[in-house]
């Protein structure tokens, strides 16, 4: 899958002042993102800003699943792409977009997963899905789990963000085996979810400590 570098670099020099305004996030750990070869990033979601704000925090470029929906619209289809992200039918077992992740991750890239398989309404956590376990189990490449936390008034658009990274999860602390089946799969979800939470509930603690 072709990614137009030229474009993802501008664009990110562009969206950087403007989401530094609009949200004033903060990035935390961003160097635990390991600097070459394939990483899975499982993040939670809460709104169409996380894509930008995931890729305005990494050094790395990023690539996403997105849902199918986004890719409708034949101009934002093809801008998105040009971005990194390909387009992923929810709740289907997408097998075709599963193959072009691995693919992404097999050449070294660094790829996004929402972990809960689409946004909160509610802003609060979700059970995650299996399809990021799945994706590292099959190719053994590392998970980082990652958090984007609302730490101003939820009700404004515009409210303070905080993105954490957490620290690289490898296929053996996930328990995560070539042939294993769905209770690997359930366990390991699980645990990089449990990362996500203590983010989330460190993120909101540092914010009330003022």
């Amino acid at each position: 899958m072709a990614q137009n570098k030229a474009l993802y670099t501008f664009g990110k020099g562009v969206c950087m002042p403007i989401f530094k305004l609009l949200y004033r996030f903060q990035t935390v750990n961003a160097d635990a993102i390991p600097k070459e070869g394939g990483v899975i990033i499982a993040s939670n979601h809460l709104s169409y800003s996380d894509p930008p704000l995931l890729g305005l925090s990494s050094k790395r470029r990023m690539y996403f699943m997105a849902k199918a929906e986004l890719f409708r619209n034949k101009f934002f289809g093809a801008l998105i792409r040009a971005l990194g992200a390909f387009p992923v039918e929810r709740g289907a077992g997408d097998g075709k977009a599963i193959k072009t992740g691995e693919d992404l991750l097999r050449e070294g890239n660094l790829m996004t997963i929402f972990i809960e398989g689409g946004r909160t309404k509610t802003g609060e956590l979700m059970r995650p899905r299996s399809g990021c376990a799945l994706v590292a189990q099959q190719m053994q490449i590392p998970v980082v789990p990652a958090c984007i936390t609302i730490v101003g008034n939820p009700k404004w658009i515009f409210a303070k963000r905080v993105v954490e990274f957490g620290e690289p999860l490898t296929p053996q602390q996930l328990g995560l085996t070539v042939d294993g089946g769905r209770r690997e799969l359930k366990n390991a979800s699980n645990m990089i979810m449990d990362d996500i939470k203590r983010m989330r509930e460190r993120a909101l603690h540092e914010y009330h400590k003022g």
